[in-house]
């Protein structure tokens, strides 16, 4: 057990997962900021809703090339790659002195911040079938950690300087890519490459593919609407503290690294205990409740802002319980053969939700009011919660044998 070969896949399961971590600090510490850097220039909602749908589509583009890129050329290099773009961009989010480089910056920062799949490759690549899910695990951890972590630092030093958080970021990212770039190897050997030539493909084709089946039909569609209103209020609820509440980044911080605490508790304690007693649909249609609820409440709150600790509990606390357990549905009610076809189309659903909502919510600020987003998103969450009830009531339909080959191809490209 104690053998250099059998020590080292674990080192380099650490150096990979810091490389996740460094990713989501930075999507950690731009998120709670953003509204704040922006302000030199813009004071409107929407321009801060596009910035956030710019860092995903980056991501949404980015992503699938990196892991392609990977397969030809190895994990190491687009690792390392990710690391040093990361790094640079933390640098100009510092340095920016006008909107269209602080742009620049996030699409930057959201390109680098898509070595995830690599990342999974990575650990696939170096571990055994019975030791992959604790490897992955431990990148499921990094990324909660760098979220919260990347919260808190923003939050603390950006007290003294808005641009002192994306400087230390930059350093952190910098070094992880120096001890990366001396101590990681390779793991895909070149015999284990593949050679065929990296294509664009139809991002949306799985997603129109998976939607064909009435089996998932409606759990898809609750599972976009609750992507579409949380990835608006991770954009937009630091602009309407400070709008509602005056709050500045210290306090949004907090509120981030509550909610990231929420979440983890929920994931890693009330998942397993309350699973076995409600199942899946319960968990499913409890936590889209409380969501809807979650949204309503902050779109009422209009005294203090410390009143939104506990809509931000039962936010997080909601969505712990139905991602998990609307994912597990769509897979069983896939049929047996195409459960990774579905849920990449899942997946690209919820890539749309990410682009589309940070926008949305920036629209609806500025034209309707700080409430309308989420009274709105309340509404949405409130159908979402209805359907998934509606279809978790009849009983579940035979899934069909097969999709037509052309569409299984697209769904799994």
């Amino acid at each position: 057990m104690d053998s250099l070969e059998e020590t080292l896949p674990m080192r380099h399961r650490y150096i990979v997962a810091g490389s996740v971590l460094v990713d989501m600090l930075g999507y950690g510490l731009i998120m709670p900021l953003l509204p704040f850097m922006v302000q030199a220039w813009s004071g409107d909602a929407t321009i801060v809703g596009l910035l956030g749908s710019l860092y995903a589509a980056m991501q949404l583009l980015v992503a699938p090339l990196v892991g392609t890129i990977s397969d030809r050329i190895g994990r190491r290099p687009v690792i390392l790659g990710c690391l040093f773009g990361s790094s640079v961009a933390y640098l100009g989010l510092a340095l920016a002195n006008s909107l269209p480089m602080l742009a620049l910056a996030i699409a930057i920062s959201g390109a680098a911040g898509s070595s995830m799949p690599v990342a999974q490759a990575y650990i696939a690549d170096v571990t055994g079938p019975d030791d992959r899910a604790r490897g992955l695990g431990l990148l499921g951890a990094a990324f909660g950690l760098g979220l919260i972590g990347g919260a808190a630092m923003g939050g603390f030093l950006s007290q003294y300087s808005l641009a002192l958080p994306p400087l230390l970021a930059a350093g952190i990212a910098f070094l992880n890519a120096l001890y990366a770039t001396i101590a990681l190897p390779e793991s895909l050997p070149p015999a284990r490459r593949r050679s065929h030539p990296i294509r664009f493909h139809n991002w949306l084709a799985p997603a129109l593919t998976a939607l064909q089946l009435p089996t998932v039909r409606p759990l898809l569609i609750a599972v976009t609407l609750l992507n579409l209103a949380f990835s608006g209020l991770q954009s937009n609820v630091a602009l309407f503290t400070l709008t509602r509440f005056g709050w500045g980044p210290a306090q949004n911080a907090l509120l981030f690294v509550f909610v990231g605490l929420c979440a983890a508790f929920t994931q890693g304690v009330l998942v397993g205990r309350l699973q076995p007693r409600f199942s899946e649909a319960g968990l499913a249609g409890g936590g889209l409740g409380l969501m809807a609820l979650s949204f309503a409440f902050v779109g009422l709150i209009q005294q203090s802002g410390w009143m939104l600790f506990p809509p931000a509990a039962l936010l997080a606390i909601g969505m712990g319980l139905a991602v998990p357990a609307i994912t597990s549905l769509v897979s069983l009610r896939a049929g047996s053969g195409r459960q990774g076809a579905v849920l990449g189309g899942m997946q690209a659903l919820i890539s749309l939700a990410l682009l589309l909502g940070p926008a949305g919510f920036g629209i609806s600020f500025d034209y309707f009011g700080p409430t309308a987003p989420y009274l709105g998103s309340s509404v949405l969450l409130t159908g979402a919660w209805l359907i998934s009830l509606i279809a978790l009531a009849r009983p579940t339909p035979s899934p069909p044998r097969m999709f037509r080959s052309s569409e299984d191809s697209e769904a799994l490209s």
